[in-house]
């Protein structure tokens, strides 16, 4: 399998969108804590199947309406992760996409730059809600984190990102992203 760092857009969603619902697939406690200030569990996947579709709709592309989180949170992953795979493998995929706020780039890059990144970053939260640390790729961790560290403070200014916590020079670049985007790296459940 390919590692999600030197994967092209398509291949790196299915990469992340798979590691996700292996997560989802280990939850047992769906009203566990989260390492976002106010979530549990099923908040996280509420999170990445409900903000997109606005997202998308702001450039003219609608995602299907799926289940609610409530009623089963496996489902309504599974069929929104779905959605955006057929759009990363459609034709479309190298359309361009204008969003009102960010511009015009390819849809590929698009749904790359802001879902599958928040997809690998929310993979974290999931797995710590349940008590566990996730198997995920550090090469796509420090790739993330060396692109978001030059634009820290408007990361910062949007709200969307908590206080960096510390993490020795060391640290692993899973960790130390987790660390950057406001995650405690000691949390548990």
């Amino acid at each position: 399998m390919t590692a999600p760092a030197s994967a092209a857009p398509a291949d790196r969603h299915r990469i992340v969108a798979d590691g996700f619902a292996a997560e989802i697939a280990a939850t047992t406690d769906w009203d566990a804590a989260a390492p976002v200030d106010g979530w549990a569990a099923r908040d996280v996947v509420r999170h990445l199947v409900e903000w997109f579709p606005a997202f998308l709709e702001a450039g003219g592309v609608e995602l299907p309406a799926v289940a609610s989180v409530d009623d089963d949170p496996s489902t309504a992953w599974s069929a929104r992760s779905e959605a955006i795979q057929d759009i990363l493998e459609s034709s479309d995929a190298a359309r361009d996409f204008t969003h009102p706020r960010l511009g015009t780039m390819p849809l590929e890059l698009a749904v790359d730059q802001f879902y599958s990144a928040d997809v690998f970053m929310h993979t974290w939260d999931l797995a710590q809600a349940g008590g566990r640390r996730p198997a995920m790729d550090p090469e796509f961790a420090a790739a993330l984190l060396a692109g978001m560290h030059p634009i820290e403070e408007m990361l910062r200014g949007s709200g969307q990102y908590g206080p960096a916590f510390p993490t020795p020079d060391e640290s692993d670049p899973v960790v130390s992203l987790a660390a950057f985007i406001g995650r405690d790296p000691s949390f548990v459940a």
